[in-house]
Protein backbone atom coordinates (compact mmCIF):
# COMPACT_ATOMS: atom_id res chain seq x y z
CA UNK A 1 0.00 0.00 0.00
CA UNK A 2 1.03 3.71 -0.28
CA UNK A 3 1.56 6.19 2.45
CA UNK A 4 -1.55 6.05 4.81
CA UNK A 5 -4.32 8.70 4.25
CA UNK A 6 -4.58 11.12 7.32
CA UNK A 7 -8.24 10.14 8.61
CA UNK A 8 -11.16 12.88 8.52
CA UNK A 9 -11.84 13.16 12.40
CA UNK A 10 -14.34 15.74 12.44
CA UNK A 11 -11.76 18.46 14.25
CA UNK A 12 -14.36 21.23 12.07
CA UNK A 13 -16.98 20.32 14.40
CA UNK A 14 -15.61 21.40 17.74
CA UNK A 15 -14.71 25.06 15.93
CA UNK A 16 -17.19 27.49 17.26
CA UNK A 17 -19.67 28.76 14.36
CA UNK A 18 -19.45 32.26 13.75
CA UNK A 19 -23.16 33.16 13.22
CA UNK A 20 -23.61 36.12 10.90
CA UNK A 21 -25.09 39.30 12.67
CA UNK A 22 -28.66 39.86 12.04
CA UNK A 23 -29.65 41.81 8.57
CA UNK A 24 -31.08 44.59 11.09
CA UNK A 25 -28.18 45.21 12.87
CA UNK A 26 -25.81 47.56 11.03
CA UNK A 27 -21.85 46.64 11.04
CA UNK A 28 -20.45 50.35 10.70
CA UNK A 29 -22.08 53.73 11.49
CA UNK A 30 -24.17 54.93 8.76
CA UNK A 31 -22.51 57.53 5.77
CA UNK A 32 -24.20 60.35 4.22
CA UNK A 33 -27.45 59.51 2.25
CA UNK A 34 -27.73 55.79 4.75
CA UNK A 35 -30.98 55.57 6.16
CA UNK A 36 -31.20 55.76 10.55
CA UNK A 37 -33.29 55.70 13.09
CA UNK A 38 -30.70 58.31 15.72
CA UNK A 39 -28.18 60.05 15.22
CA UNK A 40 -25.70 57.31 16.91
CA UNK A 41 -26.58 55.42 13.84
CA UNK A 42 -24.24 57.49 11.62
CA UNK A 43 -20.37 58.28 11.50
CA UNK A 44 -18.63 61.37 13.25
CA UNK A 45 -19.82 64.60 11.74
CA UNK A 46 -23.07 63.40 10.54
CA UNK A 47 -26.63 63.38 12.12
CA UNK A 48 -29.64 61.33 11.31
CA UNK A 49 -32.73 63.92 9.98
CA UNK A 50 -35.87 63.18 8.12
CA UNK A 51 -35.67 63.44 4.79
CA UNK A 52 -39.07 62.92 2.90
CA UNK A 53 -41.14 60.17 5.10
CA UNK A 54 -37.58 58.78 6.27
CA UNK A 55 -34.51 59.33 8.08
CA UNK A 56 -31.07 59.99 6.51
CA UNK A 57 -27.50 60.68 8.08
CA UNK A 58 -26.63 64.16 7.09
CA UNK A 59 -23.65 66.36 7.38
CA UNK A 60 -23.37 68.69 11.02
CA UNK A 61 -23.62 72.39 9.51
CA UNK A 62 -20.13 74.19 8.97
CA UNK A 63 -19.07 77.86 9.49
CA UNK A 64 -21.37 79.97 7.26
CA UNK A 65 -24.05 77.29 6.52
CA UNK A 66 -27.71 78.15 6.43
CA UNK A 67 -29.51 76.31 9.34
CA UNK A 68 -32.85 76.26 10.72
CA UNK A 69 -33.41 78.36 13.94
CA UNK A 70 -37.01 77.07 16.21
CA UNK A 71 -38.72 79.56 17.77
CA UNK A 72 -41.57 76.97 18.91
CA UNK A 73 -40.18 73.88 21.21
CA UNK A 74 -41.53 71.18 19.15
CA UNK A 75 -41.56 72.57 15.28
CA UNK A 76 -38.33 70.98 14.24
CA UNK A 77 -40.54 67.52 13.88
CA UNK A 78 -42.61 69.22 10.99
CA UNK A 79 -40.50 69.95 9.34
CA UNK A 80 -39.87 67.26 6.08
CA UNK A 81 -36.21 68.39 5.11
CA UNK A 82 -35.12 68.74 8.46
CA UNK A 83 -31.07 70.17 8.82
CA UNK A 84 -28.45 68.85 11.36
CA UNK A 85 -27.45 71.18 14.03
CA UNK A 86 -24.29 73.68 13.43
CA UNK A 87 -21.11 71.99 14.56
CA UNK A 88 -19.44 72.24 18.33
CA UNK A 89 -18.55 75.83 18.82
CA UNK A 90 -21.07 77.17 16.88
CA UNK A 91 -24.09 78.75 17.35
CA UNK A 92 -27.36 79.13 14.47
CA UNK A 93 -27.90 83.06 14.55
CA UNK A 94 -29.71 85.57 12.18
CA UNK A 95 -26.91 86.56 9.24
CA UNK A 96 -25.44 90.08 9.71
CA UNK A 97 -26.92 92.12 6.50
CA UNK A 98 -24.58 95.55 5.81
CA UNK A 99 -28.82 96.37 4.59
CA UNK A 100 -32.15 97.55 5.89
CA UNK A 101 -32.55 95.54 8.75
CA UNK A 102 -35.31 93.11 7.12
CA UNK A 103 -33.85 92.31 4.43
CA UNK A 104 -32.72 88.58 5.46
CA UNK A 105 -34.31 86.60 7.92
CA UNK A 106 -31.53 84.04 7.21
CA UNK A 107 -29.57 82.02 9.51
CA UNK A 108 -26.26 81.04 9.35
CA UNK A 109 -23.94 78.78 11.93
CA UNK A 110 -21.23 81.39 13.31
CA UNK A 111 -18.52 81.43 16.22
CA UNK A 112 -20.09 82.11 19.72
Amino acid sequence: HGAAEPEETGTEALLPRRTPAPAWLPTAKGEEGDFCLRSSDCAAGLCCARHFWSKICKPVLREGQVCTRHRRKGAHGLEIFQRCQCAEGLACRLQREHGPADASRLHTCQRH
